[in-house]
Parts: structure tokens; sequence; C-alpha cells
């Protein structure tokens, strides 16, 4: 939005601007409260090819110039957030005081440059909150790992500003399909545009306000006019809400649950993505359902390593499933539902858990029960602030973790001609959940990143360990023969190259 301020006795302004945050984006800002971090996070692997400097490490220099001269294609990267006074709801401002060196960070591992150690480093940067006094993202590159022929970047950037599917499309920006490296352009220069003053934002959004019944008057026409079913489509909506509320606004106590502290854990695997079709081949179902059985196998023996009785249990996953339109491909926000699923945790056979998941997850399909989540957050257009943050806070409870699967780019990719090998991906800890998985697929590979709090999981590798095994026996009943699932990103191309 912009406008020129005019008072009376003052000389003439600049034109100021602002955008207003969507309801779903402000939501995730009302999510974070104490230690909750509501930003996504994304450990890349890359072979140092043409970065590597004189000294031996990173060209540094080099990075800072490549980032900077994408910048002005995400205008985003140099917005922050600004509340508007009374109302809890924010809207994004230009940054004038915006610095390249505080976003764009260089480290280096320790000898020997481990992947624990770089894990332990990562789990750092995730567990510290973005200042919001400035864009709401980080970019940190490391060297020093093991081997000297690679380095990490890791993106951390506040769910606010992206989601799975935008970010995927952001990377065409930030990455190359060609492994010349570009050459270097100098960047149009920054010209900020100042910011409104406060009552100017409170007076728009007092005014936006008061015309929302007209608003939800003209929603409800368009409705009408656009559903040839009107019946059919209010009973799909009001039986989409009745699911999700009646799965209990309180999930099951479970070793993975509780009070989310200050600290974080961070782990991955690598699997061959065609592993994971040929299982979905041999069983008969999607992905998406192979990795929910393979999940709940993980959480079945870690309960039960645990002393839990899995019996008894009703451990709920909620799962991203996007519903970002083409037309909006590539544009920075949220279009991002949920659907909230029991895995059948007290099942020991995989073959009878993946026939549960596949009938669960086509009547989810067929109901279209995802829209019950979004319509929670769309209805925050119409609902008092203060009570939105409480429901905000209130929504994570019904669910014991998140499980997120992200298709990426199947082709190799490059960073100024450094090539891309892995992407381990991590999603924030909601109130109450200690753990939280994201799988991201690229280039013929699947990468796993497992999110936790070492306080409520204190064995992490534990729960990975089962995941592996768990994969393994998924497979053994699809018939499939699987590749190496590893940590260390070479084992596994080395198998594909």
């Amino acid at each position: 939005m912009t406008g020129i301020p005019f008072r009376a006795g003052e000389p003439p302004m600049a034109q100021w601007h602002y955008d207003r945050l969507n309801a779903q984006d402000n939501a995730f800002l009302l999510f974070e409260r104490g230690n909750v971090r509501m930003h996504v996070a994304s450990t890349n692997i890359f072979d140092i090819g043409p970065l590597r400097s004189e000294s031996g490490g990173i060209d540094f220099d080099l990075v800072k110039r490549a980032t900077e001269g994408s910048l002005h294609l995400v205008p985003r990267y140099r917005q922050r957030v600004h509340e508007i006074p009374i109302f809890k709801h924010a809207v994004w401002v230009d940054d004038p005081h915006f610095e390249l060196d505080y976003h764009v960070r260089h480290t280096a591992l320790p000898r020997p440059g481990s992947l624990t150690q770089l894990k332990k480093l990562v789990a750092r940067i995730m567990a510290q909150p973005l200042d919001r006094k400035r864009p709401l993202w980080e970019t940190w590159f490391i060297e020093g790992l093991e081997g000297g022929d690679q380095f990490a970047m890791v993106t951390k950037i506040h769910h606010c500003m992206i989601d799975g599917a935008s970010g995927v499309d952001l990377a065409n920006i930030q990455f190359s399909t060609s492994p010349e490296p570009p050459r270097l352009e100098q960047p149009p220069p920054f010209h900020p545009r100042p910011a409104p003053r406060r009552l100017e934002l409170f007076l728009n959004e007092s005014r936006r306000q008061a015309g929302i019944p007209l608003e939800i008057a003209r929603d409800f026409r368009r409705f009408t006019q656009e559903t040839e079913d009107l019946r059919s489509e209010i009973e799909t909506r009001v039986n989409a809400l009745t699911r999700l509320f009646g799965m209990g606004l309180r999930a099951d106590e479970t070793p993975l649950n509780g009070r989310v502290g200050p600290h974080r854990q961070f782990d991955w695997l690598s699997c061959r993505l065609d592993d994971l079709k040929s299982m979905r081949k041999g069983l008969g179902c999607s992905i998406n359902d192979v990795v929910l059985t393979i999940v709940t196998g993980a959480v079945r023996h870690y309960l039960l390593e645990k002393g839990s009785d899995v019996e008894t249990i009703e451990f709920k996953v909620s799962t991203p499933v996007s519903v970002r339109q083409e037309k909006r491909r590539g544009e920075l926000g949220n279009d991002v539902s949920s659907w909230v699923i029991a895995l059948p945790i007290d099942e020991s056979d995989p073959k009878r858990q993946v026939q549960i998941i596949r009938e669960t997850t086509e009547e989810l399909k067929e109901s279209n029960s995802a829209i019950g989540v979004q319509m929670i957050t769309q209805v925050q257009e119409w609902t008092p602030s203060t009570l939105l943050s409480l429901g905000a806070q209130a929504l994570s409870g019904p669910i014991n973790t998140i499980v997120t699967n992200v298709p990426g780019p199947q082709v190799p990719l490059y960073f100024h001609g450094a090539r891309l090998r892995a992407i381990y991906p991590a999603v924030p800890l909601l109130q109450g959940m200690g753990l939280g998985i994201a799988l991201t697929s690229y280039a013929g590979t699947m990468g796993i990143g497992f999110n936790a709090d070492p306080d409520i999981v204190p064995d992490l590798e534990r729960f990975v360990t089962h995941f592996k095994e768990s994969l393994a026996r998924v497979a053994r009943v699809a018939h499939v023969e699987i590749g190496p699932v590893s940590d260390d990103i070479n084992e596994v191309q080395a198998t594909l190259d």
C-alpha cells in the first residue's frame, strides 16, 4: 500500500509504502512465543569447486557479491515486519538500515570438521530466534568440512515469508542448472521507501476493520456465485472442520512431546529417491503414504523402547498440503494447509500400517479435509487479533509432530559453479512438540531432516536409527532392494553417479 500523508503545517513527505501480511503469514508471527521459533531452515551441502579461495577455503567475498546481485529479485529480503499499533497484525516495510554482512555469515568448523560437528553447529544456528527489527532471514556459509572439498550453506528464514512449495521456486533465483559460474552484474541500487508512521498504520487498519462486514458480505456473494452446489460445498467444509476438532484439543502425552525449551538438536539422512518410488509402486500407494508408514514404524519402536503402551496412544501428525495455485508459484508467502492423521502405531505389520494410512489419506482427499485447516487461518481476516493469538497457540495442541514432504528439483543445481549435493530441511517445533520431520527430494535423492528439542528427545540418534530400520522393513514388504541410507550424501550418491 502506498500513500502520501498530509499534515497541516508540515512540508510534503516522500510517498510511503507498506505491504500488509496476509492472514496465514501473520499467523506464523502469532505462533512465535517463548521458545517456539517459527523459522524454517535448510542445510545444503556443496562441492566447493570454483568457490575455493587461494587459501583453500570459501571465496566469501565472491559469495557476498553473488548474494547481493540477486537481492533485487526478492525485495522481501530487504524488508522487515512492523506491527500495527493495537491490532495484532503486521506489515512489511523497507529496511532503511539493511546490512548484508548481518544476514550473510561465514564460519568454519574446528578440526576434524566431522558431520557430527556440523550438525551441532546447525542446531545452534536454528535455536537462535531471528531479529524482528531486521529482515527475517540469515544465510550461513560453513567451511572446514572433513576432506576439504565441500562446504555447507545453512539458510534460515521465517515461516511468514515463505513456505516449502514457494521455497523450491526461489531456488531458481539463487541456484542455476549450469555448472558455469554466472557473470556478476552490478545490482541496481537499493532505495528504501519510507515507512508510514504508526498513526497512519493504525488509522488505515481501523478503516479496514470497519469495512470487514461489507467484505464478508461480498465474499459470501462470491462464494454463492462460484459454487455449483452450495449445500454440498457447505457440508464439505463443515465436515472438514468437524473432523479436525473432533480429534481432540490435546494430543496424547508421549516421550516425543513436552514443553519446548530453548535448545535444538539436528540430524539427517539421505536415501535414493528411486527406492522410495519402487516402494510406492510395490505397495500401491503414494510416496507420502510410504513416508508416513516409515514414520509410523520409527515412532512405534521408539515409544516401545521408552516403555510406552502403543496400544493406547493416539499419535497424531500434521502433514502440510500445498494449495498454492500455479499462477502464484515463485511468489513469497504461504498457501499451505494441513491434514491431521493418526498414525497406526498400534499395528506391528508394515503392510497393515500402509493399508490403514492409504485408506486414511484417500478419505481425506475425497473429503477435502485440508480445507478445514486452511479456513482457520483465513478466518483471521474476520476475527479479533487477541483471540487469534490464543487460537494460534491452541492449534499446536492436537498434534504430536509434523511430517512434511516437499518435492524438489530433480536436476543438479549450482551456486556460482559449486554443485549442490544434498538438501536437509528443518521444520519449526510448535509448543508441546519435541520432534519435527521434513523431507525434500533433489537430483535422485531424498534428504530427511530431524529437528528436535534435546530436553524432550535427548537421544535423537536412537529415533534416527529406528527410522532407518523402519525404512528397511517397509522396503522388505514392498519387495524392494534399497541402496545405502546414510547421513553422508557421498555414500548415497556413489550408487547414483
